[in-house]
């Protein structure tokens, strides 16, 4: 359809962070697109430089509020490894709990709260809560509990403060693990309510074959550890992250692009998903299968499906990690300390997809270089291909709903715009 429109949503909405998308259509072609990242670039990389090494995880923790149990992790795993650090099987357990209930509040927060007004035609979750409260209660209700688990084994819910190098500072009670593991089984019933209600919406059409990146490991659904792997059938070792990943700088945007080995790629719910689906649990496996998930592999509004399924995986295996802790028995441990120092990489898997930490550490203890490669970075070039494929889709629609589905599909990757402005280059002076 030949047709010019010109489409400038300055600052999109419900997502976290500020970003503005540009596009201008002449006689049905696209002349420009753009998803521009005006957000004031920050310097966590230079934050850290000259910084004691069990500041550090602290400090980037503060990269996002949202993430923060995996900025943290990916950071205390750079750290460990650059220090030649091996904590004990109890305190990795402890991180992978704290990390499940990050998994499963930050998919919540985007499902409930960014993603329900769009299948419900409503500008935010105001009126959503006015005319639908049940609905959205149900969403705080697992909010709460997913926050609640970060703050029992974290300290607290937002920058955990008792993941520390060398381990875990806090153990929990016991009396807080168990009412922890009754309040995830008894969320099912929420869960399977919130699986009817987005099986009951109808997804917009468009798939498009992309390559998916993310962590994977023998035994389990890969979050907290693992190899780099490619839907292309490559894959590499965490310290070999800067032979697959390239970023590249863009003259609109205050974060970085990326690419991989094959080109542009995505990370995230759907990457994980596509990548480790025989790690899931039986549970989540079925209900992939059950919300049509499998049937569009391809389809990036299927993130959000995505995200549910594995809230479903999280829950089920932060219920095994308490079970294990307290079959175990709970014991005080001592940190444990750094053995050597050099260079160090830690890589998980964040919400919104695999993060890379790498430090470089001397001989005192101080942090000489580091740098960080966020996901939403990685998705930017991904997000652009997908509109550009898309947009010619919709064109018989009017610019109001162009705007509304693109800014639709904009929001099925859960960007985390804050997160992804790492580009400057800071070097202090003596």
């Amino acid at each position: 359809m030949k047709k010019d429109i010109k489409i400038n949503v300055e600052h999109i909405t419900r997502v976290e962070g500020h970003g503005n998308i540009v596009i201008d259509i002449k006689n049905g072609r696209i002349k420009e697109l753009r998803l521009e990242i005006v957000e004031s670039p920050r310097f966590y990389e230079a934050m850290v430089r000259g910084r004691k090494y069990d500041e550090v995880q602290h400090i980037m923790s503060r990269i996002c509020g949202i993430c923060a149990v995996s900025h943290t992790s990916a950071s205390l795993r750079a750290i460990e490894s650059a220090m030649g650090i091996q904590i004990t099987k109890q305190a990795e357990l402890l991180r992978k709990l704290a990390f499940h209930g990050e998994i499963i509040q930050s998919h919540i927060l985007h499902l409930y709260f960014l993603v329900l007004p769009d299948f419900f035609g409503v500008g935010s979750v105001v009126p959503l809560a006015a005319k639908n409260p049940d609905i959205v209660k149900r969403g705080l209700r697992l909010k709460k509990l997913a926050n609640d688990i970060c703050a029992v084994v974290a300290g607290r819910h937002i920058h955990p403060i008792s993941l520390f190098p060398g381990g875990v500072a806090h153990l929990p009670k016991v009396s807080e693990l168990k009412a922890l593991k009754k309040r995830l089984e008894d969320s099912f019933e929420d869960l399977d309510a919130t699986l009817e209600l987005f099986k009951s919406f109808k997804v917009p059409q468009f798939s498009k074959k992309r390559e998916y990146i993310s962590l994977k490991e023998d035994g389990g659904y890969a979050l907290y550890s693992g190899d780099i792997v490619s839907s292309k059938k490559y894959s590499g070792k965490p310290k070999d992250y800067k032979k697959i990943i390239k970023e590249s700088i863009v003259p609109y945007s205050t974060a970085k692009h990326a690419e991989s080995r094959k080109g542009i790629y995505m990370v995230g719910s759907l990457a994980r998903v596509n990548n480790n689906f025989k790690q899931m649990s039986k549970r989540a496996r079925n209900i992939a299968k059950d919300i049509g998930l499998t049937a569009q592999p391809y389809n990036p509004f299927m993130n959000n499906h995505a995200q549910l399924v594995e809230v479903y995986h999280s829950t089920e295996d932060a219920i095994k990690i308490i079970d294990k802790l307290l079959s175990d028995g709970l014991k005080n441990e001592e940190l444990k300390k750094p053995k050597k120092y050099g260079t160090g990489v830690g890589i998980v898997e964040a919400p919104r997809g695999i993060l890379f930490h790498e430090y470089t550490i001397d001989k005192n203890g101080i942090v000489t270089d580091a740098n960080c490669i966020i996901p939403t970075a990685q998705n930017l070039n991904m997000i652009e291909d997908d509109m550009r494929g898309f947009v010619p889709t919709i064109l018989n629609k009017t610019k109001e709903e162009i705007t509304k589905d693109v800014e639709t599909l904009v929001r099925a990757y859960d960007p985390c715009i804050s997160c992804s402005s790492h580009i400057m280059d800071v070097e202090f002076e003596e």
